[in-house]
């Protein structure tokens, strides 16, 4: 099994950034594709990024596009979320999730529960 552990969150001003770390734990690092979802109070679960491996294109959904950056650093097994411009809007927790192979907006949008494995969230909260 993966175990994933999210970390990074807190309390920014927008306009601000703040970058999240996802370890996961048990299994190649390169065989699941790791995405992030946000959840505000009050809505759904909604997914943000997602990236298979260093090797292939990361997957963002409009919402997030040109203010959000996923990448993965192979030595340190974490694939991080940068996330500048934030806007009180991005107020959510953040969770960690991967899915055994596959990663793409469509995924992220309406395959959730395809996911397998979940971390703990982190708060990220955008003041205005």
């Amino acid at each position: 099994d993966v175990q994933l552990q999210a970390s990074g969150g807190g309390l920014v001003q927008s306009g601000g950034s703040l970058r999240l770390s996802c370890a996961p734990s048990g299994g190649s690092f390169d065989a699941y594709a790791i995405a992030w979802f946000r959840q505000a109070p009050g809505k759904e679960r909604e997914g943000v990024s997602c990236i298979l491996n260093s090797d292939t294109a990361p997957h963002y959904v409009d919402s997030v596009k040109g203010r959000f950056t996923i990448f993965s650093d192979k030595s340190k097994r974490t694939v991080y979320l940068q996330m500048n411009n934030l806007k009180p809007e991005d107020t959510a927790v953040y969770y960690c999730a991967a899915h055994p192979y596959y990663c793409s907006e469509y995924a992220l949008q309406h395959l959730e529960s395809s996911f397998n494995y979940w971390g703990q969230g982190t708060q990220v909260t955008v003041s205005s």
